[in-house]
């Protein structure tokens, strides 16, 4: 039995290669009851081949609609597939105490979209904002071996159930955030991050608790890069 309560089991098919073409757009997973997520596929771009997925995690309080809404216009100009999950409460699982009921939805998410899009292996993301970015980065470190990139935007802490694999992580904070300090949050997020040899990507900006666009953009080149 797995001691690792964050192990996802959902792996890309590439049985996806052959099968229909996943309808355009945006779409509700429809696997969850009120808080559910979201897929989007570009209505624009060819789809040539397997694509890079994003998942996004949002903030506290916030919900799958807000996350996804910035990469949008990213994932039609470069064909990226999007996959944004609601939490099962308000936050996500692991900061009220432990792994559990979001592991689980998130699996199913992966499972849906990997079923029904050739996704690349080398460039799956989990990216996430605020509590949103700590869940990716905790969750991202014990499931290194699937996402090969994670996508931190102004977390607050780290708190991963095991480490398996080396994803590449990029890593934003602003310099005057007053919801999680630099000082107490990112600084810290980035010895730890060093300390254990990950290859990170480390962007501190003058502002407060947000993502600049030009620092999204960053993100973004830096992972498709």
């Amino acid at each position: 039995m797995s001691t690792n309560p964050s192990r996802l089991s959902a792996r890309p098919d590439p049985a996806a290669h052959h099968a229909p073409p996943a309808e355009r757009g945006l779409h509700p997973l429809r696997l969850g009851q009120g808080r559910d997520g979201l897929l989007y596929v570009p209505t624009q771009h060819p789809l040539d081949g397997p694509r890079p997925l994003l998942v996004t995690c949002h903030g506290a309080g916030s919900s799958a609609s807000h996350s996804i809404a910035p990469f949008v216009d990213a994932a039609e100009e470069h064909g990226i597939i999007l996959l944004a999950c609601d939490s099962r409460a308000p936050t996500w699982d692991v900061i009220h105490g432990g792994y559990g009921p979001d592991v689980q939805f998130i699996d199913q998410a992966l499972a849906l979209v990997f079923s029904r899009v050739a996704i690349d292996p080398a460039h799956l993301a989990l990216d996430g904002f605020s509590d949103g970015a700590s869940y990716a980065l905790s969750l991202g470190l014990g499931n290194g071996d699937l996402f090969s990139h994670l996508l931190a935007f102004s977390p607050g802490f780290l708190a991963p159930a095991a480490q398996v694999g080396k994803p590449c992580i990029f890593v934003s904070h602003g310099t005057d955030d007053r919801v999680l300090p630099i000082d107490r949050c990112g600084r810290v997020i980035r010895r730890q991050l060093e300390g254990a040899g990950y290859d990170l990507h480390y962007r501190e900006f003058a502002g407060g608790h947000t993502v600049p666009p030009e620092v999204q953009a960053e993100a973004l080149a830096w992972w498709l890069g």
